[in-house]
């Protein structure tokens, strides 16, 4: 604890007044999609070991402690409470805006919230950090400052199952002001996992594979709590009986903890109601801020809940400060697939398999906890001061990374095979099947500028699937929303790229290929996203991981075998087939496309730039025979892309639909050949001429770019098909790609205004910290906390390298 003035918030958080509701935030655009509402805030926790959110109304209610899974949903026991006492009055309040809506803790009294005239506080987010500011409530100033120690290039820390909160009370009147904080925590050990062990998969109205997730809430009988205590620190451990090894999913301990203090007196209550009205602590907690120190390790008995808590109280004198940390942390070291298919999470390679580590990572928070800031203040401050970004924009950078923590995260134990262990992040919660390929060509920015070795684990992995195949045969979703009958197509081809590493449900990087709602093995672009992301990590990870193109390129020389068999009229570019195949898989292509075949010549130009690499290293004739053949195809496309799509303002959407749509995407494959310093693959003119077609038409005269760039309108913005469902949205991480794209082309100001207006939807609507693939102007979204968002990290690459 320390007695220093509190550290300055950055003007550039998200902020909202406490507890204060939006009057109309975006709604789902489909009934069977997510929507949780609007109270989503800033998630704790390290990179897949399982995160909590905590709202700007102060409740806990985001929990995916399983791997993959989401719920959503107040735990009211789980919860900071203040007490306050100056001259002869005192007042006590629960930290959240809300009260249980299950007629629990009747006995608490709740903060006010924020109203349109009166605020009551701010919450601001920063991730990974995020405060509360308490004011005109309380006589005492007092924040909150909450954070997970994760920060970039950092491979250890950033995988703990961890939060700390760091109070700062200040007394800013003439007398004395005793205060008291307290942490009650609900023991939820054994609740995180799926009751349904062989969950049957079904299709739903969208076409897309679902399973059910039936989470053992409220299953507490033989939990327990007890106090640990050491010369340093005060804390509840939460159990349970019965463990045995080998652990299962949702076995483990939690902890609750603080720092003992000259200045502080700590008060514990190791058992108590949570299901009850909460008199047992917030009688004597209200009183005088104290709790009875009351111990009983009884484990729960059938149907009961237990809460445990811990209270620090401390008086300041005028003009006096204190900084008091609690930490909560957590130790549930399987993750299990399909039943029986169970990895240790990555954060057990340093605390341990055995699940009792809770205390063990909750004191060395408290040892660390300072250091964790400092590390977190030095990698964010730089880019907080450049001058070149507005704070928008700032913001948005960071807070667009929570998807690396709540976007069902896994994080494996470090192997032979894999060092650092094997990583993935879902596609979002609504299409739940891990790293999508085609969608992480815009949303791994993020994740190569700063966790590049976590990004090159994903690629590897892509690497080992191509040469895999699974004959299991599925019915396509597509066909069952048009109403037609589906063909039959098996799981993945040998030699096609995957669309996804799979789902937390089987076998996630050895069964690849879990949605179904297309037939990815005919998808055109998933073999050039391999190649071209393969290449980019190798030169943003410093250009010298030669290994990693090794490991690489038997598959790459597959998969562009593979896609070149659709190439049916031997002209250099494969055809789209009509189908939706490829990212935007509700759209029909037909023929050469202006996205799939500018991706195509994009992904040879780097094909034979790792091979002329691998080529230098160690020659071979196989190396030049391929690259041979890869020269031949490119300046046979060429040509061919200009002539059969080049209209003289813009590239046509494809060669045999006859559609005059300007697709906001259809140059990709240019500013990928762009930032890897390929060869153009048009014309710089042309490219400026399409660039400006699509932000006219795409952009000015969609809804007057009040939402962003719709996917695909006519040149005067008009629809071609009011009724059409993906060229109407607009894609959050598209639009930033396509910013960046306007940077790199020299239109910053425009990119900067398209940003701008994407940000504001998402973080003005309630849809901060569960970013949407899709927006639309009648204010509905698709597809919440979504992968191909982080692709804001695209547009902050190439304005750092035009500095």
């Amino acid at each position: 604890m320390t007695t220093q003035p509190s550290l300055q918030i950055p003007t550039c958080t998200w902020n909202r007044p406490i507890g204060l509701g939006w009057d109309k935030p975006y709604t789902v655009r489909y009934a069977s999609n997510i929507d949780d509402g609007p109270w989503h805030g800033m998630p704790l926790g390290g990179f897949g070991a399982g995160c909590i959110g905590r709202s700007s109304r102060g409740d806990f209610n985001l929990w995916h402690i399983d791997g993959g899974e989401h719920l959503f949903q107040n735990i009211p026991a789980c919860q900071f409470s203040v007490f306050e006492s100056h001259g002869t009055s005192s007042q006590a309040y629960a930290l959240a805006t809300t009260a249980p809506e299950d007629g629990s803790l009747q006995a608490w009294q709740w903060y006010p919230a924020s109203t349109a005239t009166q605020e009551t506080g701010a919450y601001h987010a920063l991730y990974p950090r995020s405060w509360f500011v308490y004011e005109n409530v309380l006589q005492a100033q007092l924040t909150c400052e909450q954070f997970s120690p994760v920060y970039a290039h950092n491979y250890q820390e950033t995988s703990y199952p961890v939060a700390v909160f760091v109070w700062k009370a200040h007394n800013p009147t003439n007398a004395p002001i005793t205060l008291s904080i307290m942490l009650t925590w609900q023991n939820m050990t054994g609740w995180f996992t799926n009751a349904l062990k062989s969950p049957e998969v079904k299709v739903r109205d969208d076409g897309s594979p679902v399973y059910e997730y039936q989470p053992r809430l409220g299953e507490s009988q033989g939990n327990y709590n007890y106090l640990v205590e050491s010369p340093q620190s005060l804390g509840c451990f939460l159990g349970r009986v019965g463990i045995t090894e080998p652990l299962q999913e949702g076995e483990g301990s939690w902890c609750i903890v603080t720092q003992k203090h000259p200045q502080v007196e700590v008060f514990h209550h190791t058992r108590w109601n949570a299901a009850g009205k909460g008199d047992e602590i917030w009688q004597s907690f209200a009183a005088d801020g104290s709790l009875p120190d009351y111990i009983d390790t009884t484990p729960a008995g059938e149907n009961e809940q237990i809460g445990t808590a811990i209270a620090v109280r401390f008086t300041l004198q005028p003009g006096e400060n204190l900084e008091i940390p609690f930490v909560l942390a957590w130790d549930f070291p399987v993750t299990e697939f399909a039943a029986g298919v169970n990895y240790h999470r990555r954060y057990t390679d340093f605390f341990g398999t055995n699940g009792n580590n809770a205390w063990a990572i909750a004191t060395l928070a408290l040892e660390q906890y300072q250091t964790w800031q400092q590390q977190i203040q030095a990698w964010q401050q730089p880019i907080i001061e450049r001058e070149d970004l507005p704070n928008w924009l700032k913001m948005a950078l960071f807070n667009e990374l929570y998807d690396l923590t709540s976007g069902g995260t896994l994080w494996s134990a470090a192997t032979e095979r894999d060092p650092i262990g094997q990583f993935a992040v879902l596609e979002c919660l609504d299409y739940r099947w891990y790293e999508s390929l085609d969608v992480r060509l815009y949303g791994s920015f993020g994740l190569v500028l700063l966790f590049p070795e976590l990004e090159k684990s994903v690629m590897r992995a892509f690497a080992r699937a191509i040469p895999q195949g699974d004959d299991t045969p599925r019915v396509i979703g597509y066909y069952y929303t048009i109403g037609a009958e589906s063909p039959v197509a098996v799981r993945k081809a040998v030699g096609a790229t995957p669309h996804d590493l799979g789902a937390p449900n089987e076998h996630v990087w050895q069964k690849t290929n879990y949605t179904s709602y297309q037939d990815c093995n005919l998808w055109k672009d998933l073999g050039c996203d391999f190649v071209l992301q393969v290449y980019r990590d190798y030169l943003f990870t410093g250009a010298n991981d030669v290994e990693f193109l090794q490991d690489c390129w038997d598959a790459i020389v597959q998969t562009l075998d593979y896609v070149k068999t659709f190439d049916l009229d031997g002209d250099g570019i494969p055809e789209n087939s009509g189908a939706p195949d490829q990212t935007f898989d509700d759209w029909r292509l037909q023929g050469v496309s202006a996205y799939c075949g500018g991706l195509w010549m994009a992904a040879l130009e780097a094909a034979i730039a790792i091979s002329e690499i691998l080529s230098q290293h160690q020659p071979d004739s196989a190396l030049l025979k391929q690259k041979s053949i890869y020269a031949t195809w490119l300046e046979k496309s060429l040509p061919i892309y200009q002539e059969k799509l080049w209209n003289g303002q813009y590239y046509r959407l494809d060669s045999n639909s006859g559609s005059d749509v300007v697709m906001a995407d259809q140059l990709c494959g240019q500013f990928y050949a762009a930032l890897l310093n390929l060869p153009d693959i048009v014309p710089g003119d042309r490219a400026i001429s399409a660039l400006r077609t699509v932000y006219d038409a795409c952009f000015l005269k969609f809804y007057n770019g009040q939402f962003g760039a719709a996917n695909g309108v006519r040149p005067d913005g008009s629809p071609e098909n009011p009724q059409a469902t993906h060229p109407l949205e607009v894609w959050t991480g598209i639009n930033f790609g396509l910013a960046a794209f306007l940077v790199q082309m020299g239109m910053k100001d425009e990119a900067l205004r398209l940003t701008e207006a994407v940000v504001q939807q998402i973080y003005s609507n309630g849809l901060q910290f569960r970013t949407p693939e899709a927006i639309t102007p009648s204010g509905t979204f698709r597809a919440s906390t979504y992968l191909r968002a982080m692709a804001i990290w695209g547009v902050y690459l190439v304005m750092s390298e035009r500095v």
